[in-house]
């Protein structure tokens, strides 16, 4: 169902009006700086749009996990500086919604404000409609443009949507729903999906419903494993699912030949005994070694797979791509994706180790996907309650 955008709203529904926007900047912060500004300017496009349209646009988000109430080391407070050095404007601090809405209607015409972490109030994740109520006085109008929280029924991303209207998509949302729909409705054959990570555990409903869409699904990371295992190969002392080989007896029995797996791996005793890593094939696993990456004869099959696709998804690395050599399956997959993009196919990527394997290569793919675990529940075919919440266009 394709929800309304703040696209379709009227320019004279913006100007004075006060924007009551949900944004994802749930960032990484280290000795109260934040280390990784890439989801507040993603926020940018929405933000800015409504500050040209003369909105006053007051931003709600959650930071980390407190618990037990307000906690100064997940304050949005610190944030600030960052965020008026993006916007170029100041940006004022409301540590009390309840007593926040004076200060958005001080607000001028433009003028941004930031409230405090929504998490700090215990009503925000059990969806209180009484906190709704109260995040719903500060505006006139709600823009949801937190895809990465749209798959939790919080006040912030699913009550408030039910009390404050319009409630309508903002561009960063709009831009997930489009590719990431576009992957479940009519992608363009073929449709090449890479998954990749630790567990299978974790995408198994993803698996299930790319399965049938894909022409191809290629599987690497420690989840290879498990499958490897299934066909009764040693991996030695690899990450293995145990109570997962049934299921992925299961899965290669159903596939057809969709279901791809690395042809080789590169093993090594231990992660911290990298230097004596050597590449194997993947029916050449010795007893007391442990797969960290796939292998460049790997890396060349999945390559030459991904330039024929059209339509190209991927989620979750090769390898422990955070310790070199182990990184080189990963690279290879994400340059593969940007050449792929080169011949004309779509490439969106999504999830969180992926988004930081293609750092500097973003404007070179169709859509990375901020969403994180929304990202793989709306693959999944789930309802993300923030989502139904908007309404329809």
């Amino acid at each position: 169902m394709k929800k309304r955008s703040l696209r379709d709203l009227p320019p004279q529904a913006l100007d004075g009006k006060r924007a009551l926007v949900r944004v994802d900047f749930n960032v990484p912060l280290k000795n109260g700086k934040v280390t990784d500004d890439t989801r507040l300017r993603a926020s940018l496009p929405t933000i800015k749009y409504l500050r040209d349209k003369g909105a006053r646009v007051v931003l709600l988000s959650h930071l980390g996990r407190p618990k037990g109430g307000p906690d100064p080391q997940y304050s949005l407070k610190q944030i600030i500086p960052n965020l008026e050095k993006l916007l170029g404007a100041p940006v004022e601090f409301i540590a009390d919604p309840a007593a926040g809405v004076a200060a958005t209607r001080r607000l001028t015409r433009g003028g941004v404000a930031l409230v405090e972490n929504t998490r700090f109030w215990s009503g925000e994740e059990k969806n209180d409609p009484e906190l709704a109520r109260t995040f719903a006085a500060l505006g006139d109008l709600y823009v949801n443009d937190a895809f990465g929280s749209a798959h939790r029924a919080h006040a912030s991303t699913e009550a408030v949507a039910r009390l404050l209207k319009p409630a309508v998509a903002g561009f960063l949302m709009e831009q997930e729903l489009q590719f990431l729909g576009q992957l479940l409705g009519n992608p363009k054959p073929p449709f090449i999906a890479v998954l990749g990570g630790a567990k299978i555990s974790g995408k198994i409903d993803v698996i299930r419903s790319l399965l049938p869409r894909v022409d191809e699904l290629l599987i690497g990371g420690a989840m290879a494993c498990t499958f490897l295992a299934a066909m009764g190969l040693e991996v030695g002392s690899s990450l293995v699912e145990p109570d997962r080989i049934a299921l992925a007896k299961e899965l290669l029995a159903t596939s057809g030949k969709k279901l791809i797996l690395p042809r080789g791996a590169v093993i090594a005793p231990s992660l911290e005994r990298a230097n004596e890593s050597k590449s194997v094939p993947a029916d050449g696993i010795p007893a007391g070694w442990a797969v960290f990456d796939i292998d460049t004869t790997t890396q060349h099959d999945y390559r030459a797979r991904l330039l024929r696709g059209k339509t190209i998804f991927w989620n979750g690395p090769m390898g422990v791509f955070e310790t070199p050599p182990f990184d080189a399956g990963t690279r290879a997959v994400a340059t593969a994706l940007v050449d792929a993009g080169k011949k004309g196919a779509v490439t969106v990527v999504g999830g969180g180790d992926s988004v930081a394997a293609v750092a500097g290569m973003e404007d070179r793919l169709t859509h990375v996907s901020t969403g994180g675990g929304a990202s793989l529940e709306f693959l999944e075919g789930k309802e993300l309650p923030g989502v139904a919440a908007l309404e329809n266009a």
